[in-house]
């Protein structure tokens, strides 16, 4: 297939497009820079010049391909809502680009999204919270919304996808306990967060986008979980952080998270695990990348990363 990647010069886009050239796919990537274009270029893949702020360049690559993956998403969080607004356009020209070809539309959200019974890890099945509380929900219900007009669309929930390098919000967190010289988490730090390592999840993009590929059996509208551990404990992530940057671990009571972590607070008290059985029993995929401690392990901490 000739698939049209966004964010494909990023940290999962990037692996994403290696496993669909290693996979015999044609693949076009969407860039802003020269220097993308030759990164692009190097990984045997064409480049379409642009961003997720021209919409008009996003539809033309998704009007040329037989398959989009859409993972750009703009991680400025102090401008988070407007961002996922943004995200929602974007998803809704796509789908209308694409609207009654039964070409595969993959698209991105996370896990921490669903909504799962008490004391049970989140499923692929559980519904999104609402975009009210949680606006990241607004790319959820326009996948929605494009499978029931028949748009063949397939959305991938993310955790923390990590290596020696990035962690997702942890690596905010390794920034805050760096600034502050303490790795804290809250209250007993037995909330969880899921993971899966950054080549696994590309995988599951890839396996994904040919699930769906006309004459295969995906269903428009599914969920899959890109999830190899189901939950590390905040107290144990919190630790590994202590042990990296050689500060002392401590816990603060969850009313003085958003003090002490920012904006992430709001997510320290919050039990994000999640599942992957179906996923795995869906698209037959087993990851097999190093664990998120292996990684926190052999991360240099030294260097400061953005997200």
């Amino acid at each position: 297939m000739r698939i049209f990647v966004t964010g494909a010069t990023g940290f999962i886009g990037a692996r994403v497009v290696d496993h669909l050239v290693a996979g015999g796919h044609s693949v076009l990537g969407l860039t802003r820079s020269d220097a993308g274009a030759r990164r692009l270029e190097a990984a045997g893949a064409d480049a379409l010049r642009g961003d997720i702020y021209d919409v008009a360049s996003v539809v033309a690559g998704a009007r040329e391909a037989d398959a989009v993956v859409h993972l750009a998403f703009d991680h400025d969080f102090s401008r988070y809502m407007q961002n996922c607004q943004t995200d929602r356009v974007l998803v809704d020209a796509i789908g209308e680009a694409m609207a009654g070809s039964g070409r595969p539309f993959v698209l991105t959200s996370v896990t921490g999204i669903a909504t799962p019974e008490p004391g049970k890890p989140g499923k692929e099945s559980d519904p999104a919270k609402s975009s009210e509380m949680f606006p990241r929900a607004l790319t959820e219900e326009s996948a929605h919304a494009l499978a029931a007009r028949g748009v063949n669309t397939a959305m991938v929930r993310l955790p923390q996808v990590h290596d020696p390098v990035k962690q997702g919000l942890i690596t905010l967190l390794v920034n805050v306990a760096r600034q502050k010289r303490v790795s804290a988490y809250v209250a007993e730090g037995n909330t969880r967060w899921p993971a899966a390592h950054v080549d696994d999840v590309a995988l599951l993009y890839k396996l994904a986008v040919e699930r769906h590929a006309p004459g295969q059996s995906g269903k428009p509208g599914a969920i899959y979980h890109a999830v190899a551990e189901q939950g590390v404990s905040m107290q144990t992530i919190a630790e590994a952080l202590g042990k990296g940057l050689d500060v002392p671990v401590r816990s603060i009571p969850q009313e003085a998270a958003m003090e002490h972590f920012g904006w992430l607070g709001m997510f320290m008290g919050h039990d994000m695990s999640a599942s992957s059985d179906w996923t795995r029993k869906e698209l037959g995929w087993e990851p097999k990348g190093p664990t998120l401690m292996a990684d926190l392990a052999a991360m240099d901490y030294a260097v400061q990363t953005a997200i």
